[in-house]
């Protein structure tokens, strides 16, 4: 099988010759990979999700099965860099360079308490001229031969607290603020369009995702979930079915969110990431013989600890148990539970991308 052939028949339900294999790097991890290898550094683009769907070249070239790709900055609004190193995007959140992360330094809408308050924002516009160049581009250079994965995390939760602030906003969601529905309708709305557009470019699968869960339990009660971003979810997932009934949809959300995942899968989920293995209830074993038969999964090799602190042999030792566990009888995508950091060395990553690439089933 080549890589797309094994992307494929793991997402339609079949057994392929290896779980297909996926990462995404920190600008600084691909910097001294590229340095290594002796391979060109590819600056990554101007996107919220940058890290999800930048260095393609790179990572084709170490042997990945999928790329992502993903909605960027529009042509007439991309991000920017004050005099006094603010960094503002389209959104109008303020972020300021903390070294690895750029960090949030302020929120736009911060004041928001009224309907009217969110119907005055200037959000961006979902078709603005320029928005899926990219994903367009790497489709056409990659789509003959690798899996294609539109990244739209942050679809509805995230989004929103990062325009009020993640306090403001739950507490805003437990005293039921007029501004909250009008919000998240608002955000759920411009990234529905964005998705559809990335299915209409020709994914495979749409990821979504917003991290509901800590490493100890999820971020609010099952009922506030239930009311507030369950039907906006199925809302969304409906509206990728009509435009393509076989998309597959992936959501992304770390932590410990056990509690969620039979609703999840009620509303029609079909791979869930990223399976934080230091997270509670996020046991491969469990999950696999809970969930199998109703999703997927993709992720669960550690980058909070095995990545960086283990061994080469360790790592391959791992991802070996993993992709055996989580990838018994197929339904299996091996990658990162996040983005491979700065702190992994090359030997390290390099163990990885090995062992995912020699797994036999």
């Amino acid at each position: 099988m080549n890589s797309r052939e094994r992307f494929l028949c793991t997402i339609n339900g079949g057994t392929p010759d290896r779980p297909p294999f996926y990462a995404s790097l920190t600008p600084q991890a691909a910097q001294k990979l590229s340095n290594y290898l002796n391979l060109p550094f590819e600056e990554p683009v101007d996107s919220l999700l940058s890290t999800r769907i930048s260095h393609m070249g790179l990572l084709t070239k170490m042997g990945v099965d999928a790329i992502g790709v993903g909605a960027t900055a529009p042509d007439n609004h991309p991000t920017v860099t004050t005099p006094e190193g603010l960094i503002i995007n389209e959104w109008g959140m303020v972020f300021k360079n903390a070294g690895l992360y750029n960090e949030f330094y302020s929120f736009p809408l911060i004041h928001a308490e009224t309907v009217a308050d969110i119907e005055a924002y200037p959000f961006p516009d979902p078709f603005a001229k320029g928005r899926f160049d990219m994903a367009k581009n790497a489709i056409e250079k990659y789509g003959k031969d690798y899996g294609i994965i539109a990244d739209l995390e942050c679809s509805i939760f995230e989004t929103a607290w990062y325009l009020v602030g993640l306090e403001k906003f739950m507490i805003d969601l437990m005293l039921e603020t007029p501004y909250v529905d009008a919000l998240l309708d608002k955000v759920a709305y411009i990234n529905t369009e964005t998705g559809k557009e990335l299915i209409r470019c020709g994914a495979d699968v749409i990821w979504c995702g917003d991290d509901f869960g800590s490493q100890q339990s999820c971020l609010m009660d099952l009922e506030t979930w239930q009311k507030y971003f369950k039907p906006r979810m199925k809302k969304m997932f409906d509206e990728f079915r009509a435009i393509n009934p076989n998309i597959k949809i992936a959501w992304h959300t770390c932590g410990a969110i056990g509690n969620l995942i039979p609703d999840f899968i009620e509303i029609g989920l079909e791979i869930l990431n990223p399976i934080q293995p230091m997270a509670v209830g996020m046991d491969p074993e469990y999950l696999k013989n809970t969930y199998g038969n109703d999703l997927m999964f993709f992720g669960g090799i550690c980058v909070q600890d095995l990545l960086p602190n283990g061994t080469p042999e360790s790592i391959k030792k791992e991802v070996a148990r993993r992709a055996r566990i989580l990838g018994n009888q197929g339904g299996y995508i091996i990658a990162p539970a996040h983005n491979i950091q700065d702190d992994t060395s090359v030997e390290n990553i390099l163990a990885l991308f090995e062992a995912a690439k020699s797994i036999n089933q």
